[in-house]
Formats: C-alpha cells, structure tokens, sequence
C-alpha cells in the first residue's frame, strides 16, 4: 500500500543509516576520509554483526509503536523505559548504547517523576538524544495544525531533552519532514520548512534560542564548507550536519555514506540524515543488500504498516 510505503521509507531511511554509522562511531573524521564506509560493516565500535542498529532506531520504533495507539506522553515514556530495562525494540535483545541525558530521564521517570518532567533542562543537556528518535511525530501532520503537532513534539523531545534548543531543534527538523511528506523537492522542503515554523519560534520564549540555530535558519546551510561542519553529538551540529548531507546528495546513499564518513558521532548523523532522505527519495532507493542485513527486518515493515493504519486512516 502507498502509505504504508511512506512510513517504511523514513523508518527504514533512519534505520538503515543508523545501522551503517554504528560499527564506526566514535571514529575520526581522517580516519573515515583514509578508510571511507561504502557499505554495511558490522563488529567494530560496539562489536555488533553487520545491520544491528543502536537506541536512535530503538527509540524511533517504541514512538511510532506508541502513536500507533494514539497520543500520550507518559505511554511513549513507558515505551522507552520497557527499552531500557526489557531491552524492548532492541535489534538482538541487548541495549549496548545509551546517552547520559537519556539515562538520566529514564532514571527520573522510573522514581516516579511525569514524562512533563523528566528530561534535562540545563544547557548541557542539549546532546542529540531527542532528534535521533523524534522523526515519527512528522507522520502525525494530517490531523494535527503544525502549531499542534510542533507543540507535540516539545512534550517529545522533553521526555528527555527539555531545554528550549533541543525541542527548536526537533521542531525544525519535523517541519522540514512534514514539507517532504507533503511531496516539496529536497530545497524547497528546507526552505518552506523554516518558513512553517517561523512564527512558531517568533515569541518570546524561543527568541533567546534562535542565535544558535543562524546557519540553519540562514537557508544556506548547504553553501558551508565541510570542514566548518561539525558531527559530534550536540544537538545543533547533527542537525546542521545532517541538513548539509541531505542537502549536498542527489541519491539515499549518498546522503546516508556522507553522513557516517563525517565520523564523531556517525550512527545518529546518519539516522537523522536517513529519515529525511528515505522520506523523498522512497524506501525502494535504498539498497536491498542494506535493507536484507538490517536486523528484524521484518519487524521493522511490520511496524510501518501498523503505524501508516493509525496515521492515514
């Protein structure tokens, strides 16, 4: 069916990307320009067989899984707890990776404390943990205005990541999507993507905020020189990063294979690239050697049908 189609094309496009980027994360960007991935690898960093993906799939299942029951925070806060402590939405029953900002919610939310306010809110909690697994909320778009699904998404990301630039951040990065999903070109779905969400971000509470977001919201992202992009684990380098593969691509993998040879933080680069690519190049772009290595495939197509039920119904 075409809409289950569009579902799988982003959770296969995070899911493959993610798969690509984990047995070299951690790795140095000379060490990938010497030694560049072409293809699935597997064991290195984390010792995983070739298309085991890390907590950034994990994380994106247990969502779509959740909105497939509909909207509730703490049910998605549950969901990620069961992955934490039940391994649930794991690729080999095992968690291998997980983030201290991440950790440290899951921690609050097992004391006791609400999924409104369990995620960090300083300014050094501002990791990529919640723009890796927030990609789903994009689907919600048709019965929600962008106001509402944007607001949505904060309550997301805040599981987790609470501080205004994280939830900006996956704000723009859905808005992007929400303009994919909607059949825009590459260009045009980042331009009308910031443009969507200018005036959500024009009050007063997100003003202080929008410094950190200039190169982004220049719609120029793509003009920058690689050596001035960053691909560690801060929230605002992987969503630059990743704009800037997508952006500087004519094909999945490309996008997904210049993401992961950016090294740093390699899997949540690619699996934040990979959403958006999967979403407008289609999941039959991504190549069947990748997809047949991906670790409960199945499961994974499975998991999109059900969802792409629940959204287009």
């Amino acid at each position: 069916m075409l809409t289950a189609a569009k579902t799988l094309s982003g959770l296969m496009g995070l899911c493959v990307g993610d798969a690509l980027g984990v047995p070299v994360e951690f790795t140095s960007r000379a060490e990938r320009v010497k030694s560049p991935v072409t293809t699935m690898l597997g064991y290195g960093t984390w010792n995983q067989p070739p298309g085991t993906w890390s907590d950034d799939s994990s994380l994106s299942f247990c969502l779509a899984e959740s909105l497939c029951r509909g909207y509730s925070l703490e049910a998605i806060a549950n969901s990620f707890w069961r992955w934490y402590k039940e391994a649930y939405w794991t690729p080999r029953g095992d968690v291998f990776d997980i983030g201290q900002t991440t950790h440290t919610a899951l921690m609050r939310l097992k004391q006791g404390v609400v999924a409104h306010q369990a995620g960090g809110k300083v300014e050094n909690s501002n990791g990529n943990g919640s723009l890796m697994r927030i990609l789903p909320m994009a689907y919600c778009h048709r019965s929600l205005t962008l106001g509402e699904l944007i607001a949505r998404v904060h309550d997301v990301s805040g599981i987790t990541h609470a501080h205004t630039r994280s939830q900006m951040a996956c704000g723009i990065y859905i808005s992007i999507a929400v303009s994919l999903l909607e059949g825009a070109d590459l260009q045009t779905a980042y331009l009308q993507g910031l443009q969507d969400i200018q005036p959500i971000y024009s009050v007063r509470e997100f003003l202080l905020e929008k410094p950190h977001f200039g190169r982004v919201l220049s719609g120029e992202i793509a003009k920058l020189p690689v050596e001035e992009i960053n691909s560690g684990g801060y929230v605002i380098d992987t969503l630059e990063s990743s704009l800037w593969c997508l952006l500087n691509s004519s094909s999945y993998s490309e996008a997904v294979l210049k993401a992961v040879n950016l090294g740093g933080d390699t899997d949540t680069t690619a699996a934040v690239t990979g959403g958006l690519a999967g979403i407008y190049y289609g999941v039959e772009s991504i190549p069947r050697q990748w997809i047949n290595q991906i670790a409960r495939k199945q499961d994974v197509i499975y998991l999109a049908e059900r969802f792409a039920r629940a959204v287009y119904a």
